[in-house]
């Protein structure tokens, strides 16, 4: 079976602890990279929250939060080990600092879909130079503006669940023609396309799909994505390339819910208990390869 030719993949804690660097024992802050976050609108900052304690909990060295400038005084208080970026406009994302001084990018979660938030996205896209996470409010607007994924960069990793890859893509028949959809859009925008769910499937601009072991049904719920948007930010800032930081994102965030829910049960699972049990998926990624 090992010698069949597939372009089909598991995923498995052998392979993702092969894509986590071990920590060199001369490193610092800056060794582990600066991720950008953009997230969070009036009515809507428990995403950049939870992307930022995220992004934090999976290893970046440094992290500045773009948020409003109404949520300075929340994003400050709620993730003291963040750096904020504060926006001109008081309730919506309309600019983002200077990228020069970033390794990574995360936008998208609770960002809103504005006028003025749309303006600053596709001036995102033409700018950024460096690895790319877009989720959420960022798939909707290029849901409805499709000719601005020309201008989305290489191996950006796009995450979007069952609803949004609907509007990004068109209507599927079933689970195998949305699967054949999803390869032929990361082939066509040369993209690494995370398709949310039960046994993620995470398709690459080469053809190859890996599909998720970890996660459950207690992962359904509001700001889950928002975590996984932090982590694999994280994981980019870190120096994964964004196949490998898309791969071990997927199952380190399912992995963390699944240690969530031994201990909280599936039914009372939250997006924050995800995030904070990031540190015993790590642990548990960081045990001896299994035989």
């Amino acid at each position: 079976i090992d010698k069949t030719p597939t372009d089909f993949y598991w995923i498995d804690k052998n392979m993702v602890q092969s894509m986590i660097p071990l920590r060199s024992k001369f490193g610092h802050k800056g060794t582990y990279g600066h991720a950008l976050l953009i997230a969070g609108s009036y009515g809507k900052i428990g995403a950049a929250i939870l992307a930022s304690k995220s992004c934090v909990r999976a290893g970046a060295g440094l992290l500045t939060t773009h948020v409003p400038h109404f949520g300075y005084s929340i994003i400050q208080t709620a993730v003291p080990e963040a750096m904020a970026s504060v926006d001109q406009h008081d309730s919506i994302f309309t600019e983002f600092p200077v990228l020069s001084q970033f390794s990574a990018v995360g936008a998208g979660p609770g960002i809103g879909q504005k006028t003025n938030t749309k303006r600053a996205l596709i001036e995102l896209l033409k700018k950024v130079k460096i690895p790319l996470v877009l989720d959420a409010d960022a798939l909707n607007i290029l849901s409805e503006n499709k000719e601005w994924l020309s201008s989305v960069p290489e191996k950006t990793v796009l995450t979007p669940h069952p609803g949004e890859f609907r509007r990004l893509a068109g209507t599927s028949g079933n689970s195998w023609e949305r699967l054949q959809n999803q390869i032929a859009f990361s082939e066509k925008y040369k993209v690494v396309l995370i398709l949310k769910g039960a046994f993620t499937s995470v398709s690459m601009p080469d053809g190859r799909v890996f599909f998720n072991s970890t996660g459950n049904p207690g992962m359904a719920t509001a700001g889950s994505g928002d975590v996984l948007t932090g982590i694999i930010t994280g994981l980019l800032s870190q120096g994964l390339s964004p196949e490998n930081a898309a791969v071990a994102g997927v199952y380190l965030h399912g992995l963390a819910g699944d240690i969530a829910a031994l201990e909280k049960s599936e039914n009372a699972l939250v997006a924050g208990d995800i995030a904070e049990n990031l540190g015993k998926a790590f642990l548990d990624i960081n045990q001896p390869l299994e035989k």
